[in-house]
């Protein structure tokens, strides 16, 4: 039950199954009843909880003992970039920056397509299809944004970091690039300007998601300090 509207919200649990991210553990997560409409106040209720948002499918991991995925958040007002991050800064400074509504577009598509292909073919996405990008990114519910990172020389697309507008902060939901830039570091660089929003709109918080330090892919959100953790249904705050 929620403050905000009185509704008495039901999860489901998947079966067990291989876990994506952690040779030889079984996973489970828990889904919000897709008929129930994700509106804001509930959405920022869930994400406070540790949830994250997949197309219109809002879940959380529920693995029995294995706590690995830690859903962690970049407090605004302490968040203090590192070496690495201001040198990524500096050497993406000519690059320009677009916040727009989500929605499907034919040049989108072909980035993340190009990003699955190239860096992420050995997982469940690929190969893609424009069904399945949308069911992924976007949402009917949600106020979900594109920040895209621009080169001005080429008009190219470098990265964009698809996110979503809550009351208390950001939520990053996705992030995909075009490979040829990697020495920029676009991940990060995506990253680092979605703090720059938040920070210029007097937001409290950046969500990332789920760290996992086991996994070489979800490692690098430890690099964001000070972070806090959500572990035990509280948000505790590591320097």
């Amino acid at each position: 039950m929620t403050e905000d509207n009185k509704t008495t919200l039901d999860f489901y649990l998947t079966p067990q199954h291989e876990c994506p991210y952690l040779n030889d553990e079984q996973a489970q997560t828990i889904f919000l009843n897709p008929e129930i409409l994700v509106n804001d106040p509930l959405y920022d209720f869930l994400i406070d909880k540790g949830f994250r948002r997949s197309g219109e499918h809002v879940y959380r991991p529920k693995c029995g003992n294995c706590t690995a995925c830690i859903s962690v958040r970049i407090p605004m007002a302490s968040f203090q970039a590192n070496k690495q991050q201001r040198r990524c800064l500096k050497k993406a400074n000519g690059f320009s920056i677009r916040i727009s509504p989500a929605s499907f577009d034919t040049l989108h598509y072909q980035l993340f397509a190009q990003y699955i292909e190239q860096r992420h073919a050995d997982g469940d996405m690929y190969p893609t299809s424009e069904k399945q990008y949308k069911e992924f990114v976007l949402s009917q519910s949600i106020n979900t944004q594109f920040l895209d990172i621009i080169d001005p020389v080429t008009s190219k697309i470098v990265a964009c970091c698809v996110f979503d507008r809550l009351e208390s902060g950001l939520s990053a939901v996705y992030t995909f690039f075009d490979p040829s830039y990697s020495k920029y570091s676009p991940g990060r660089l995506a990253i680092l300007q979605l703090i720059k929003l938040a920070t210029t709109e007097n937001l409290s918080y950046v969500y990332l998601g789920y760290w996992i330090k086991q996994c070489q892919k979800m490692a690098y959100k430890g690099e964001y300090r000070p972070i806090e953790c959500f572990i035990e249904d509280r948000w505790i705050l590591l320097n």
